[in-house]
């Protein structure tokens, strides 16, 4: 059994949201939100799949993640768990993000009308405005990092950020100076952690979501539970790899290391942004997250280098200039590691950005080795 699929222009979530409600339900198009004209689709999907979401990862080529119906609503319920109950949703993420789908989904389980904002012209004032057409006591919104950044710049955003009973942050590692800032101000800040093979966020500030199941394989995250995906739409050797059965339970197999401490869990970084350096072991995400702590780093990224002494070495990109005695002193601190210290800074006018606003590692990677 097969059902019809449809590319949706998602510059226009009101497409998306008009669309999603009957994929949701069974009575439409299985759907593929995209912000331009995607190529290479076919006519028709399993029935069972209801979106279609493409990915492109700081590196490797896109996915399709498929995603069935029961996924999403069983990802939204598992939410509404941990929330207390439905509300309504502020929609400031793309709407082909996994991010923005949830928040739709999650809308059309609740029966209620997000409010949903222009994302491309995203700002402390823009959202201001669009969390005063919220119409519900209970409310919430999903951010990634640097929009709250950003808005904890303005007073009046913070004001409006108050309001939210709820403010999931992910897509990306929080900054911990940047969390901890946003709670110092009184606002109900939850990290979340997953993809869109999972249905978005299923491990909520450490935590996994009830229905979901969170391990370590060899220091490889896995995810189980009913939010996961179907697969790659016409990958299956890619599916294969990634989704697993063992002892009845079907796994996902992420691209993140990470550590369990007391049942929460820790991401470190990727798998493949793990270097020797000098004999020991450097996450180079973690590097990242202890440069972007520095006052005017929030937006810095490190890459991966060779280095004639050390093998490879953190390497800092950024558009504000620093010391670097002043980095590695701060980031061998923070790490309490010598090694995680970068080796130098590069000073670049605009850092390049994929589609989903994510930095372009691969692009900044050769721009190191030049």
């Amino acid at each position: 059994m097969t059902r019809e699929l449809w590319s949706i222009d998602a510059r226009d979530p009101r497409k998306v949201w008009a669309a999603l409600k009957p994929a949701l339900d069974g009575s439409g198009a299985a759907i593929l939100p995209h912000p331009a004209s995607p190529s290479g689709l076919p006519e028709t999907v399993p029935a069972n799949v209801a979106v279609i979401v493409e990915t492109s990862g700081s590196t490797g080529r896109p996915k399709r993640v498929m995603l069935s119906a029961a996924a999403l609503k069983a990802s939204a319920a598992a939410s509404d768990e941990l929330l207390g109950g439905p509300g309504q949703w502020l929609l400031a993420v793309p709407a082909h993000y996994i991010a923005g789908i949830n928040v739709l989904a999650r809308s059309h389980c609740a029966g209620t009308e997000p409010v949903m904002m222009a994302t491309r012209d995203f700002s402390a004032t823009t959202f201001v405005e669009a969390a005063a057409q919220l119409t519900e006591e209970r409310r919430f919104v999903s951010l990634v990092p640097v929009q709250l950044a950003r808005l904890l710049e303005s007073e009046e955003a913070v004001a409006a950020l108050s309001t939210f009973q709820r403010i999931l942050v992910g897509g990306q590692s929080i900054p911990v100076a940047l969390l901890a800032t946003a709670r110092a101000r009184g606002l109900a800040v939850s990290t979340t952690y997953g993809s869109s093979e999972t249905s978005g966020g299923a491990v909520w500030d450490g935590k996994p979501l009830p229905t979901a199941r969170v391990r370590l394989v060899d220091d490889r995250i896995e995810l189980a539970g009913p939010m996961l995906a179907e697969g790659y739409l016409d990958d299956p050797r890619r599916s294969a790899f990634s989704f697993r059965m063992q002892d009845g339970v079907r796994w996902y197999r992420t691209d993140d290391v990470g550590e369990l401490v007391d049942g929460v869990l820790r991401v470190r970084g990727r798998a493949d942004d793990m270097i020797i350096s000098g004999g020991v072991k450097v996450s180079i995400a973690e590097v990242e997250n202890a440069v972007r702590s520095l006052p005017g780093q929030d937006a810095a990224v490190v890459v991966a280098a060779p280095h004639p002494e050390w093998g490879e070495a953190p390497v800092v990109i950024t558009t504000r200039a620093i010391d670097l005695d002043v980095v590695r002193q701060s980031v061998s601190a923070q790490l309490a590691s010598a090694a995680a210290a970068p080796a130098r800074i590069m000073l670049i006018d605009e850092i390049p950005l994929l589609s989903t606003g994510k930095p372009d590692r691969l692009a900044l990677a050769t721009v190191v080795l030049k």
